[in-house]
């Protein structure tokens, strides 16, 4: 068995290392995946978001005025996060998402292909206790199969090791940073054309003042990360191994955080008829099974759009370890319409 610090072998473990990658190579596709009934419930039990145009098939009906249930735009990402790790198997951490836009809506019933360009490489400084590592800048996007509509836009930023420790690659991209501001006029035409947010209306929370924060006393353990990775075809080995990662403890895939912070966001927000993007992700820190989640959101800006409210949040995770604070492990910036 292949120990995970030994040199890989290229016929046993093909990578992709930080030192395999060049500027501009797309990497070979992931299989499609449909989303579907199973996907969805299978989500549900791991996240419990209470999104109710994903819950309910009616509702989805009447505030999209299409027939089918929506897929959780989380759901998507997750899919879509997941079919990028052909470029990630070797990842130590994965540093930021940036730019995450949530084009066409998706329907159960539909299914979603990915493509994976490297867009930036830099080597980090290297150190006696540890082996080398590289960043790498993804640009991700995912389309609909059936008319090639695009569905998500994005990039992130891994930490990935390398093949041979004994390579510089003299890679030194700028490979920049995440940007916090929200700028909601430039979202206002991101609102999917013809949706109806009236039937939310009944449990909107109209009493929310821009620049006020308010925690869900509702905490969440982190549970069956395995399950999602393996939901969403995450190929990373930290996520599934313990043993793969340097730490010694497995590893939960950080999109497990962000459907956790979003179920609860919504809890606080149940008017929330879908999110539109991600202005920026970052995880400041690792969680691990088992890890206590709180979060807590913050209205940034608010202002009305094609008969709703657009809205940029601040939603910051905290963990608790083993009965201990371990800090922050999310700072999430996003933008959400609804009632």
């Amino acid at each position: 068995m292949l120990s995970p610090m030994s040199t890989p072998d290229p016929a046993v473990d093909p990578g992709p290392y930080f030192d395999d990658l060049t500027v501009g190579q797309v990497l070979e596709p992931a299989p499609a995946v449909t989303i579907d009934e199973g996907e969805a419930a299978v989500y549900q039990a791991i996240c419990g978001d209470p999104l109710a145009t994903a819950l309910s098939a009616p509702l989805s009906e009447a505030v999209t005025g299409m027939p089918g249930r929506l897929a959780n735009p989380a759901l998507v990402m997750h899919i879509s996060i997941g079919q990028s790790t052909v470029a990630t198997q070797r990842v130590i951490a994965n540093l930021f998402y940036r730019g995450v836009v949530l084009g066409e809506a998706v329907r159960l019933g539909e299914t979603l292909y990915t493509t994976v360009e490297i867009r930036g490489l830099r080597e980090t400084p290297r150190r006696d206790d540890r082996p080398p590592r590289g960043l790498a800048l993804l640009g991700i996007r995912t389309v609909r199969v059936d008319d090639g509509a695009p569905v998500v836009d994005y990039e992130r930023c891994a930490m990935l090791r390398f093949r041979d420790e004994a390579a510089e690659t003299g890679h030194a991209d700028d490979l920049g940073s995440s940007d916090p501001d929200i700028d909601l006029t430039a979202w206002a035409d991101r609102v999917p054309v013809g949706w109806d947010p009236s039937p939310l209306a009944d449990v909107a929370d109209m009493d929310w003042d821009v620049g006020e924060t308010r925690v869900d006393l509702l905490r969440d353990t982190v549970t069956a990360a395995p399950e999602l990775a393996r939901l969403s075809q995450n190929l990373a080995p930290v996520h599934r191994d313990a043993a793969a990662n340097e730490g010694g403890r497995r590893l939960v895939y950080g999109g497990h955080t962000i459907g956790l912070a979003q179920a609860s966001l919504v809890r606080r927000m149940p008017g929330t008829a879908t999110v539109l993007g991600w202005q920026s992700c970052d995880h400041p820190g690792p969680v691990f099974e088992g890890d206590v989640l709180s979060c807590r959101h913050s209205l940034l800006e608010e202002q009305e759009a094609v008969g709703g409210r657009l809205r940029a949040v601040l939603t910051e995770v905290t963990a608790e370890r083993d009965g201990t604070d371990a800090g922050p492990v999310l700072d999430w910036r996003l933008v959400t319409w609804g009632a």
